[in-house]
């Protein structure tokens, strides 16, 4: 199967009560973790690549690894995705790479700013058939080029998001109820939760439109473990409980962000794999395990947070 958009991938999605995985690729064993746990269990996928994963990998490389994907894959939908689009040029080069979609995110422009470049970025897109993701809301968190501080962030107002859809054209969105990019969402003690009510209200307001939940890493404790365990240090690391993401799934929200949790089980391997094995050298043997990482961390994703298993 050739890489696909969103757009039917998310209508099945909204009616059946289920989300899309979107994960978060650097290298050929991310993309080869992801892909074996897609195949096994028939699930549609999202690869999205961050601007600073397209600086690492270039995006000849990448293109071509997720179509190489597809060719072994050829009964799995793939949408080829970019994460955090900061500009309109940003978008059009990857529009021009092959990208299937692709997220415009003006969230922390003024508004009126923020309506008229997602507006232009759909333009754009919509001409070769690509989807358009935008953002309304800040997330708090670090990763790559994202940094909000918990001071800048703020909630989705659903008082907008009639107004900013209907004027750019965008064809899902991603607002802020309570997550946060990073694997520091939350301190110790603080009970974590999502703004449910905030999400219900959105969807009341865009009846059968798909909705975004980025920064929804869960930080499982076993690979935060892991890592400490190993040499790592990473104290107070704590994610988004599973089953409110499983919720939020069953609602309105058709797509699903994963990246931390990726890393996490990727590096927490590699150091007890090294702890473990210290004659070892050969990247193959290490990446080998970190790749089993990524397909059964995915696997779990898949089964406990997206609800996806055999929807291809």
């Amino acid at each position: 199967m050739a890489l696909v958009n969103t757009k039917e991938m998310f209508q099945k999605a909204y009616d059946g009560g289920y989300a899309i995985g979107a994960f978060n690729i650097n290298d050929m064993e991310i993309i080869q973790g992801i892909m074996g746990a897609c195949a096994d269990l028939k699930a549609p996928v999202i690869l999205q690549v961050s601007s600073s994963a397209r600086k690492y990998a270039h995006p000849a490389y990448l293109v071509k690894m997720v179509e190489a994907a597809c060719k072994e894959n050829p009964e799995i939908p793939v949408a080829l995705h970019l994460d955090h689009g900061s500009s309109y040029e940003l978008c059009k080069a990857c529009i021009d790479d092959g990208f299937t979609s692709v997220m415009f995110d003006g969230s922390s422009k003024p508004y009126e700013e923020n309506v008229e470049e997602a507006r232009k970025v759909v333009e754009y897109a919509h001409k070769y058939n690509v989807t358009v993701e935008a953002e309304l809301g800040q997330l708090a968190g670090v990763e790559d080029e994202v940094e909000v501080s918990d001071d800048n962030a703020q909630f989705t107002d659903p008082n907008e998001v009639q107004d900013f859809v209907t004027r750019t054209g965008v064809d899902s969105l991603a607002i802020a109820i309570g997550t946060s990019h990073g694997a520091y969402k939350f301190k110790p003690g603080q009970n974590p939760k999502l703004r449910l009510d905030i999400l219900q209200e959105v969807a009341n307001r865009l009846p059968g439109f798909p909705i975004v939940l980025h920064g929804a890493s869960s930080v499982l404790p076993e690979y935060v473990q892991m890592v400490n365990q190993f040499g790592g240090k990473m104290p107070d690391a704590i994610g988004i409980p599973e089953e409110m993401l499983r919720e939020a799934a069953k609602m309105a929200v058709c797509k699903i962000n994963v990246d931390s949790d990726l890393r996490l089980a990727m590096t927490a391997t590699v150091r007890k794999y090294f702890a473990e094995n210290p004659s070892h050298f050969d990247p193959r043997q290490y990446l080998g395990v970190a790749r089993d990482a990524i397909q059964s961390l995915v696997a779990h994703k898949i089964n406990t947070v997206l609800g996806c298993e055999g929807k291809a």
